[in-house]
């Protein structure tokens, strides 16, 4: 790829049919009543978690992953995952491709997001994502050092933190070229000898007769609108999660080799699965 990515147009989707707003009611309000209860058990939870359990023992990320299982039952999409989920202390990096992302890998794997600070004042996900451990991170360059000191000290806590290296979301056919800033954070010496980095694929089928950047979300589209389509689909397609194998940071001589070759596993697994279906 050469150039920047410029994002495509939006794909041309029909009004919703009177079957359409049905199931987006009936979905809609299933999924919110299991995604905000779910939240408010794991507030009450988080109360006694800390003191009980400690940092390094959490069990409000089960609650989590058990609302996330539940969403893709919900929405009548399938759910598909291949490769081996990674038991060393370390993080994931994934392509970006929609909202669903974070249901996606949040169903399998006990996992923290790191997402860019703005996320946590929009409505609706910036609760769930504050509410979740989501760890916030601003792009000035003055944080850096304080940002660094977050992330050790949870990645030296067992928590496996999720980075989304491509910096936006793109419409699920292409990856986009690994920004390997946030890798510096894994040269520590803290974290150099003892940290791994597990690549993951994320590959979206389009429901039956829709364009196949149905479950894509990027560039300027709004959330309502293409959650709205997401839950009024007819018959809903499936998202498939590839684990490749993880690697040792202290593999690789600096940032930029470590994010090129992960980028490579993360795009290949995309290719591969685009070339079965």
């Amino acid at each position: 790829m050469t150039g920047p990515w410029v994002p495509p147009p939006e794909p041309a989707f029909q009004p919703l049919s009177p079957g359409g707003w049905v199931r987006l009611v009936l979905r809609g309000s299933v999924l919110g009543a299991i995604t905000f209860g779910g939240l408010g058990v794991l507030l009450l939870l988080r109360l006694i978690e800390r003191p009980v359990f400690g940092l390094s023992r959490p069990i409000t990320p089960y609650i989590t992953q058990g609302v996330c299982r539940m969403a893709f039952v919900i929405l009548g999409m399938g759910y598909v995952v291949r490769g081996t989920r990674m038991e060393e202390r370390g993080a994931v990096v994934s392509n970006h491709v929609s909202w669903l992302d974070i249901f996606a890998l949040n169903a399998r794997k006990r996992i923290y997001f790191v997402s860019k600070s703005e996320v946590a004042n929009w409505p609706g996900i910036g609760w769930l994502a504050r509410a979740t451990g989501t760890v916030f991170i601003n792009r000035d360059p003055r944080d850096a050092r304080r940002q660094q000191d977050v992330f050790e000290a949870r990645l030296l806590a067992g928590h496996k933190l999720l980075f989304f290296p491509e910096g936006t979301s793109t419409d699920g056919t292409l990856v986009l070229p690994f920004k390997s800033t946030l890798f510096q954070a894994f040269f520590s010496d803290d974290l150099r000898h003892r940290t791994w980095i597990q690549p993951v694929t994320l590959i979206y089928r389009a429901p039956e007769g829709e364009d196949a950047r149905f479950y894509g979300w990027w560039g300027d589209m709004g959330f309502g609108p293409h959650l709205a389509r997401v839950l009024a689909a007819r018959r809903n397609g499936a998202v498939e999660v590839i684990y490749h194998a993880p690697v040792r940071v202290d593999a690789f001589p600096n940032r930029k080799s470590l994010a090129a070759h992960v980028e490579d596993r993360v795009r290949a697994g995309l290719l591969h699965g685009a070339a079965q279906g």
